[in-house]
């Protein structure tokens, strides 16, 4: 709750109601070098008007549920070019992270050139203008954040959620579930079962522990699958399937038990947990790993600044063999290779190997390979990555590969 008295720059009150939000949240969203290299040089000399949409509107008032997917392809040809519209208004729009409902935007073309600007409030008058009069009253302010995402987060939050790579050795030593309740084979929401993280033949389990600071939630996972490079065979990861969630109720501990002749001796105790989600029905075997941090996420799209190329490695959580638009597939590039949240990729279309007819030795000649869709990486590993495939003229499919969009 903020209380505001008096009379303000508008700049002044955006500042007091944001800064507790900014403080809280911003170092979810980095802006990088490039893009502010990019938006700075692009501030000077503004957008050549043979780049801008078509129909890019003179005027644009942000509404609830716009993306900055949307609002970026709404005034420039190429959506991924947003660091490049941001640079149109920069000193005014200084964090492209957070474009807000209510923003008004307005196109200048003045000079041949476009730059994106925004327009101040009226005044209590009715007349625009840099200071406002705020009579004394209670303002309520939610701290869940109201910027603009990216992307629709309906389309993402789900593998946000299930995605998960590891290393075979570290799936192997993870808490796994070793009993359920009477015997039961399959668990599921509401369930309750028994968990060790601990190994009897293996160095490096860790107790599972209720106490203070340790994680108590967690996610269940099953069948780490090895991902390989469709070109060298290289194991890029493990990818785990995402079953469930569950809850820890009691840590592991371990008991000294008298046995009939007096003789004491230890038991092994395991963790009790309770099944909370349930996606898949779980069973003994299933992986336990801690719950990270729930994140605020916003993607700036945007082309990388180096080349980079690669290839689809798989079609996440589906069996089908051709990917469409909105799913997601796996890419066999990561952070070593420089692909960072966010960064638009250009999926290409395999081209055919065809004979050619009309040459007497009917040489086997193949085609070249043509854009198929654009795609945007959102979540990246080591050596993959996770993308949302944003267009595409034709189903995509394991093999297909992936470039720089312009």
């Amino acid at each position: 709750m903020y209380t505001i008295f008096g009379r303000f720059s508008q700049v002044s009150i955006a500042l007091a109601l944001l800064a507790p939000l900014g403080s809280l949240q911003a170092q979810n969203f980095p802006i990088s070098p490039d893009q502010k290299a990019t938006a700075s040089q692009v501030a000077q000399t503004g957008v050549p008007l043979s780049e801008l949409a078509p129909n890019a509107p003179d005027e644009y008032t942000v509404k609830r549920g716009d993306t900055l997917w949307a609002i970026s392809g709404m005034f420039l040809k190429s959506p991924w070019r947003w660091p490049e519209l941001w640079g149109m208004n920069i000193d005014e729009i200084r964090n492209p992270h957070r474009i807000y409902p209510g923003q008004q935007l307005y196109l200048d073309k003045s000079n041949g050139r476009a730059r994106l600007r925004t327009r101040g409030s009226a005044s209590m008058d009715g007349q625009p203008g840099d200071t406002v009069r705020v009579s004394p009253r209670t303002r309520y302010e939610s701290l869940s954040d109201a910027a603009v995402p990216t992307l629709s987060p309906q389309a993402i939050e789900p593998f946000l959620a299930e995605a998960l790579i590891v290393d075979e050795a570290t799936f192997a030593m993870a808490p796994r579930i070793v009993a359920t309740q009477e015997g039961r084979v399959l668990l599921s929401r509401g369930d309750r079962a028994y968990a060790r993280g601990t190994y009897s033949s293996k160095e490096g389990g860790k107790p599972l522990s209720d106490a203070k600071g340790e994680p108590i939630d967690y996610r269940v996972f099953r069948n780490a699958t090895p991902l390989k490079d469709p070109t060298t065979g290289e194991i890029l990861g493990y990818e785990a399937q995402f079953v469930g969630k569950a809850e820890l109720i009691r840590g592991e501990s371990v008991e000294n038990v008298k046995d009939k002749d007096g003789k004491v001796t230890t038991e092994t105790v395991p963790a009790t947990i309770n099944i909370v989600v349930s996606k898949e029905e779980m069973r003994v075997g299933d992986r336990l790993v801690a719950e990270p941090p729930r994140e605020v996420l916003s993607y700036v799209p945007r082309a990388p600044a180096t080349a980079i190329e690669g290839q689809i490695v798989s079609i996440y959580g589906s069996a089908v063999r051709l990917a469409g638009g909105n799913q997601v597939v796996v890419l066999n590039r990561g952070n070593r290779d420089g692909l960072e949240r966010g960064h638009v990729m250009a999926v290409l279309l395999s081209g055919a190997v065809v004979t050619d007819r009309t040459d007497s030795p009917r040489t086997r000649i193949r085609l070249p390979n043509e854009r198929n869709g654009l795609l945007i990486v959102f979540r990246t590993f080591e050596k993959v990555s996770y993308a949302l495939l944003l267009q595409v003229d034709e189903g995509v499919k394991v093999g297909d590969r992936f470039k720089n969009p312009n």
